[in-house]
């Protein structure tokens, strides 16, 4: 907290935490948002231009600002989040919960600049709310990266490294698929090693390879510090992911993807999940595997081998992460999105 304050400050940035109240779940997050509300009441009698609400509850204490003085806001959605909950099993559909989430994400529509994560939500977006979203845009940023830090570098000698790091026992992540991925990789290429590289219980992640019929000679399991990052994802010949599909994961932008690119490396994932399909079909910069099936994986094994022993494939991933996941070119959006409700 006090690095964060200190950061803030330094930035010229007046940062004001609302700490969350404990206690029954309804009565705590109504408590917080009435909070949430008062501060933001608060703070529009000084004149703020703009209200940036980061995700859905924030947006509620937006739209009252919003109803109460007019105020401008950006409805930041991150991603689908009802859905996400939905296919976590915290929510159901057609609930109360539901319903409430649905008109408070209708109602920020209508009335807010909104920016998502994604095309594919966007698009999705555009077909479920026609009228609120009628002649209105919708600002795509992705997640971004530092591209300062994750930078190309030639590839490592000794052996193929196939990673994947992140967490991995989440829930939303598809083990079987990479527990499927590295027995390829074990399959054709026998020396090489298959890396995760992770903050999750280590003899968990282990048993779970390993039971999925990974070599446990060519594992290794780690965890590191975020500063640690570049380097092993440069360390690395290709890195995995892999996650659960569906709806809620349309407006799902992996931060290991831009990651990755910016370090000239290529990917290997499964397919539906956000823009991840048309990144890595439009710029040749990975395969798709959505099947733990033998002869699946093999087909995508040759497609990557076909792309390693292209000389481009570096310099085409690093240019992919400047065009499409560049700090520099999120701020600069978000920029013109701030500069376009001031007028």
């Amino acid at each position: 907290m006090a690095a964060a304050d200190e950061a803030c400050r330094l930035a010229g940035i007046d940062w004001r935490p609302v700490p969350f109240e404990l206690g029954p779940g309804p009565v705590s997050t109504y408590r917080h948002h009435r909070r949430f509300v008062q501060e933001v009441r608060r703070e529009s009698k000084q004149g703020p231009l703009v209200v940036h609400a980061r995700s859905y509850l924030p947006v509620a204490a937006a739209l009252a600002s919003h109803r109460r003085s007019g105020t401008p806001f950006v409805f930041d959605m991150r991603a689908l989040w009802p859905e996400e909950l939905i296919m976590a099993g915290r929510l159901r559909r057609d609930s109360i919960k539901h319903r409430i989430l649905q008109r408070l994400e209708r109602k920020a529509l209508q009335h807010g600049e909104v920016v998502s994560l994604t095309h594919a939500a966007a698009e999705h977006l555009k077909e479920r709310f026609p009228a609120e979203l009628k002649d209105k845009e919708i600002h795509v940023i992705p997640t971004c990266t530092d591209l300062e830090r994750f930078r190309p570098a030639p590839m490592p000698g000794g052996p193929l490294v196939f990673g994947c790091f992140g967490t991995v026992l989440s829930g939303w992540f598809r083990m079987d698929l990479l527990a499927a991925w590295f027995c390829t990789v074990n399959r054709h290429f026998p020396d090489a090693v298959t890396e995760v590289v992770t903050k999750d219980d280590r003899a968990l992640v282990e048993q779970a390879l390993v039971e999925l019929g990974v070599r446990l000679e060519s594992l290794r399991i780690r965890s590191a510090a975020p500063n640690q990052m570049p380097e092993i994802v440069r360390a690395q010949t290709v890195s995995g992911m892999f996650f659960k599909t569906g709806l809620g994961k349309l407006g799902s932008c992996p931060t290991r993807l831009g990651e990755v690119l910016g370090s000239g490396r290529p990917v290997v994932s499964n397919g539906g999940i956000g823009d991840v399909d048309r990144v890595i079909n439009d710029s040749r910069v990975g395969v798709l595997v959505d099947s733990t099936c033998v002869a699946e994986q093999d087909r995508a094994m040759a497609r990557l081998q076909a792309l390693l022993s292209d000389p481009e494939l570096s310099a085409r991933c690093r240019a992919t992460a400047e065009q499409r996941f560049s700090l520099e070119s999120g701020v600069a959006k978000y920029r013109s999105i701030y500069n376009k409700m001031a007028d």
